[in-house]
């Protein structure tokens, strides 16, 4: 099973950006699909983003048109692509795999959006 290792997190200010990386310890190329939840305190974790091994993205509502979402297999690395960050974005964001051998998830990295 892969594990996975996220980067980039960190305080900024509303309507900044921010650049998270997800590593992994195998190479990604065969893994189904990746991508990015989100656990902001007092609530569940939530869908933020997926991208398949194909290229497929699927996106919330909340991040369509804010974030993006890409995969670099030559890296073995995720990426998330945040911009016009609202106070709302803050939350513990880890990063997600799943492929036949099960989920695979990382220990999360921390956004804070100040208002």
């Amino acid at each position: 099973q892969v594990q996975l290792v996220e980067s980039g997190g960190g305080l900024v200010q509303a309507g900044g950006s921010l650049r998270l990386s997800c590593a992994a310890s195998t190479s990604i190329f065969s893994i189904d699909t990746m991508g990015w939840y989100r656990q902001a305190p007092g609530k569940q974790r939530e869908l933020v983003a997926l991208i398949t091994n194909v290229g497929s993205t699927t996106y919330t509502d909340s991040a369509q048109g804010r974030f993006t979402i890409s995969r670099d297999n030559a890296k073995n690395t995720v990426y998330l692509q945040m911009d016009s960050l609202k106070p709302e974005d803050t939350a513990v964001y880890y990063c997600y795999a799943k492929s036949g051998w099960g989920n695979a998830w990382g220990q999360g990295t921390k956004v804070t959006v100040s208002s």
